[in-house]
């Protein structure tokens, strides 16, 4: 028995010893229609996390500038400011340090059920005339799927960096800001060799969901999408026929080209058990809800799943708003990332080193700093980016769940239409804001010019409504608060849980908050619904705040 069969041979045994029987009974993933079932032929919604910055390093994530925006920039930076033979070593520590089995664990108690760890290929396959398999990058995916396979989280596999690059920008790791994977065959026949080998290992393993051959590749604004697109469904096929050749049972999905969002590429499934990927973020000032009606006629011309491989990057508006959005059309989705540095929009957040600043200034070109004052500085940085160190912010994953205790903003209101999430009288305009396909008005309240968030509220007439779907972990009371201002007062509001209803009335014109009192909300999905009874309103947002004792 070779040395890699007497390895994945001992990890089997290990997991199959530690494992409950759950995450295994559930069996591979495949895809039926429009859904991913179980081997029960039960649905499963994938709501995943990325596992950014752990084994493909992004520049943003450090904080870093433009000499430091890349895995093997990064990796420059390190030696340069710490020397070779302490950079190999912090590196093994990076990666054992920044994703473990305390993450895995954390995120499956939050209520995720994936991760899609970023992978580069050259922890995989050296670089260079000779291209070798390396042993680290297997032995860390190995060690993640062991860890998932025990709390019953899916793992969906990400090329982020193939070989040579596939966009010819930062994201990949490309050397040379071209997408060498399309200008060279001996970079698609090693992607084709490692993507083989990757499915040879796992072929068995049914934690793995799926795996995702090629992130956001060929960019239409540095004319890479317009030279070799053509070139994209035929890679994919021919890494696809090399998957199945030792792996009949794995899901694939693909994205397509321009950051994975325009599937012009794409003819007709090639493969019985694969689906198409789009990546969704809203940048926009102000607060933008993008319309998704093209990945959903894709979908009916495909007859197969379409799943949000990233969204992210931006505040708790648009995370309740867009995991909301592709669940009331059947989208799963994973969240991008887990965790990075100095930030306040995702789940954790990783502390700067107390001189990390003269790394950032380095990564501008602004000197080179003692090795022995250094040192320390990356040391810290490898306690920092343990889960137990990092700084947890619950109102992320509450809106991405859309759960409370939190902040629900009006114009979050449900995606199941006319007469269900909302009403109103006139429905033959659009919100000129937010929800534009939508005839409930979205105002616009504050737009600071200096902060990537925006205010927005509803304006709501007598008799007219909106409708929340708001989850609770457990059976709880919660205080409720309300902004709110009349457009016209007097004004007289009510809001409806369940079978409890409140009623109050606002006679002055300026913002204020009102509160109804303590709301008792079930365990899993409430309806909430506000109505103006008399009067107009603009409604921004409601809280539901924790009580001292909690349970009712």
């Amino acid at each position: 028995m070779s040395h890699q069969s007497l390895h994945r041979l001992l990890l089997l045994l290990l997991v199959l010893l530690v494992l409950p029987g759950a995450a295994q009974d559930r069996g591979f993933l495949r895809t039926r229609g429009h859904d991913m079932v179980d081997e029960n032929g039960e649905k499963v919604l994938l709501r995943g996390v990325g596992l950014g910055n752990w084994l493909l390093p992004e520049g943003y994530m450090w904080k870093f500038q433009e000499n430091g925006d890349r895995p093997r920039k990064i990796e420059k930076i390190v030696s340069d400011l710490i020397g070779p033979a302490e950079a190999a070593q912090f590196w093994r520590a990076f990666r054992d340090n920044y994703i473990t089995e305390a993450d895995i664990h954390r995120i499956a108690e939050l209520g995720f059920n994936a991760v899609r760890p970023a992978l580069n290929a050259r922890l995989f396959l050296s670089e260079g005339d000779s291209a070798v398999f390396v042993d680290e990058g297997f032995e860390l995916l190995d060690r993640l799927v062991a860890w998932c396979k025990r709390h019953g989280i899916y793992v969906i596999i990400d090329m982020h960096g193939a070989p040579g690059g596939q966009t010819g920008a930062n994201i990949d790791d490309s050397p040379r800001d071209e997408p060498e994977l399309f200008m060279d065959k001996r970079n698609q026949d090693r992607l084709v060799a490692l993507w083989q080998k990757i499915a040879a290992r796992y072929s068995e393993e049914p934690i793995i969901a799926a795996y995702d051959l090629l992130n956001e590749p060929l960019p239409h604004r540095s004319g890479a999408a317009a030279r070799y697109q053509d070139q994209l469904e035929p890679l994919y096929q021919r890494i696809t026929a090399a998957i199945r050749a030792v792996d009949r049972k794995h899901m694939i999905t693909l994205e397509g080209v321009d950051w994975s969002n325009d599937w012009s590429v794409f003819s007709e499934p090639f493969d019985d058990n694969l689906f198409y990927q789009f990546h969704y973020y809203c940048w926009d000032r102000p607060d933008l809800l993008k319309d998704i009606s093209y990945f959903l006629d894709k979908r009916n011309q495909f007859n197969t799943p379409i799943w949000v491989g990233e969204t992210g990057e931006k505040g708790n508006t648009i995370y309740w708003g867009t995991t909301q959005y592709f669940e009331s059309h059947n989208i799963g989705w994973s969240f991008w990332p887990w965790k990075k540095m100095d930030t306040r929009n995702t789940p954790y957040s990783i502390q700067p080193p107390d001189l990390w600043h003269m790394v950032i200034e380095y990564t501008a070109g602004k000197g080179k700093h003692d090795l022995m004052v250094m040192a320390p500085v990356f040391q810290e940085l490898l306690e920092n980016i343990k889960l137990e160190n990092c700084t947890f912010y619950p109102d992320v994953v509450n809106a991405i769940f859309r759960r409370i205790p939190g902040k629900v903003e009006a114009e979050n209101y449900g995606h199941l239409g006319y007469g269900q999430s909302y009403f109103v009288h006139d429905t033959t305009h659009r919100s000129a804001r937010y929800r534009t396909g939508e005839p409930v008005p979205v105002q616009l309240i504050k737009n600071d010019k200096k902060s990537r968030f925006s205010e927005q509220g509803i304006v709501l007439k007598a008799g007219e409504w909106s409708s929340y779907t708001i989850s609770s972990m457990k059976k709880q009371a919660y205080a409720c608060n309300i902004q709110i201002k009349p457009e016209r007062a007097p004004v007289r509001v009510s809001i409806a849980v369940g079978g409890q209803q409140w009623h109050f009335a606002i006679e002055d014109r300026d913002w204020q908050v009102v509160s109804p009192g303590v709301i008792g909300f079930e365990a899993g999905e409430n309806q909430v619904r506000i109505q103006v009874e008399l009067g107009n309103a603009l409604i921004d947002w409601l809280d539901f705040a924790e009580l001292p004792q909690g349970l009712f």
